[in-house]
C-alpha cells in the first residue's frame, strides 16, 4: 500500500507520516527530495529557494518529476508513505501504482501558526502574515500548473483529516482513517 499525504504547512503531515512509519511503512518526503537536489546544486536550504527549485524541475521535466524520482526508489513488497505531495501531476503519477491512497490533512491557520512558532524551524514564518504568504503560494495562488498546487491535490484526496483540536484527537482521527482505508 502507498499512502500519499497532502496539506498546508504545519497541518499535521509529519505526524501522520510518523504514525504510518510506526505501523511499518517506509517514508519518503517530496520536500526531502527537493532538499537533496538543492544540496547537489549548492542552493540554499530555504523555503522559497526550495519551492522555486521544485517548480523549476517540474517545469523542465514534467509535473510528475518528483513522484517519478521517488517511485524508482520503491520496492514492490513494501508499504510506503509519501509526505508533502504538492502538485496534481505527482498525484496522477502515484495513482498509476496499484493501492495508492491520498490523504488530505488540514488545520485552521491560527492553530498552524501556533504550531509553527512552537516547532521553531529557522525557515518557518513567525507571524500570521508570514504564514498567509506561504499558504497562498503553497495552495497555488499565482502559481502555474507546474508550481505548488496543494489545494488542487487536497481536492483529489480519497480521505480527509481536520486537525483542529489537540494531539490526542488528531491521533484518534488518523487511526480512524487508517482503519477505514484498511492499512
Amino acid at each position: 500500500m502507498i499512502i500519499g499525504i497532502t496539506g498546508p504547512i504545519a497541518s499535521g503531515k509529519t505526524i501522520l507520516s510518523e504514525m504510518l512509519v510506526m505501523m511499518g511503512f517506509m517514508r519518503f518526503s517530496l520536500s526531502g527530495e527537493v532538499r537533496e537536489e538543492a544540496k547537489k546544486l549548492g542552493l540554499p536550504i530555504e523555503r522559497v529557494a526550495l519551492q522555486n527549485l521544485g517548480n523549476e524541475m517540474r517545469l523542465k521535466h514534467g509535473r510528475e518529476f518528483w513522484a517519478k524520482r521517488v517511485i524508482v526508489k520503491m520496492q514492490k513488497d513494501k508499504n510506503y508513505v509519501i509526505e508533502g505531495i504538492r502538485n496534481p501531476g505527482e498525484v496522477e503519477e502515484f495513482r498509476k501504482i496499484r493501492n495508492f491512497i491520498l490523504i488530505g490533512i488540514d488545520a485552521p491557520i491560527e492553530q498552524r501558526l501556533q504550531w509553527i512558532i512552537s516547532r521553531n524551524k529557522d525557515s518557518d514564518p513567525k507571524t500570521f502574515e508570514g504564514v498567509k504568504v506561504i499558504d497562498s503560494r503553497d495552495r497555488g495562488f499565482g502559481e502555474n500548473e507546474s508550481g505548488q498546487q496543494s489545494d488542487a491535490c487536497y481536492q483529489m484526496a480519497d480521505a480527509y483529516i481536520l486537525n483542529n483540536t489537540d494531539f490526542r484527537d488528531l491521533r484518534e482521527k488518523i487511526e480512524k482513517v487508517i482503519n477505514e482505508l484498511g492499512c
